[in-house]
C-alpha cells in the first residue's frame, strides 16, 4: 500500500503523536520513512540569498533529525531525513513531489492564531495542493 511516507517533523513534542502512528503503519506496510523538518526562521528563509551561516536553530534541527533517524534505523526502519528551509507548506510539497512519496503524515494543532484563520495552516495548504493522501493527526 504505502512504500514511502513523508513525515513532517516540527522539532516539538507534537512529533511524538505522528511518529508513534506512522511507525506502526510503516511496520505493517514495510514503508520507508522520509523525515522532513522545515526550518522557517529568518536565517533559514534567507540562507541562500544572503549566504548565511547555519544558525543555532538550524544546527539544533539537524541534530534532532539525526537523533530521530538513528532511533528509527536502530529499530530496523529504512529512514532518510531532509532539512529544508523556507515556507513550511511550500517546502513539504516540493519534497513530496521530488521524493515521490505516496503518503504525507503530519500533526495539526487547530486554529490558535488569527494568522491561521486568515492565511490557512501549513496542514491545510499541503492537503489542498498535493496529489497523494495526507494523514493528519491532532497533536497531543
Amino acid at each position: 500500500m504505502y512504500k514511502r511516507i513523508l513525515v513532517a517533523i516540527e522539532n516539538s513534542p507534537a512529533d511524538q503523536t505522528i511518529l508513534t502512528h506512522v511507525v506502526g503503519l510503516a511496520h505493517l506496510t514495510g514503508a520507508e520513512l522520509l523525515l522532513v523538518h522545515v526550518a522557517d526562521g529568518f536565517a533559514a528563509r534567507h540562507f541562500d540569498d544572503l549566504k548565511l551561516r547555519e544558525s543555532e536553530e538550524i544546527k539544533s534541527d539537524r541534530a534532532y533529525l539525526q537523533r530521530l533517524h538513528d532511533d528509527l534505523a536502530g529499530r530496523g526502519f529504512t529512514v532518510q531525513t531532509e532539512l529544508a528551509m523556507g515556507d513550511p507548506a511550500t517546502e513539504l510539497i516540493r519534497v513530496a513531489e521530488q521524493q515521490s512519496v505516496d503518503l504525507i503524515a503530519m500533526s495539526t494543532h487547530g486554529h490558535r492564531f488569527l494568522s491561521d484563520l486568515i492565511h490557512g495552516t501549513t496542514a491545510d495548504r499541503v492537503r489542498h495542493l498535493v496529489k497523494v493522501p495526507v494523514l493528519l493527526l491532532r497533536a497531543q
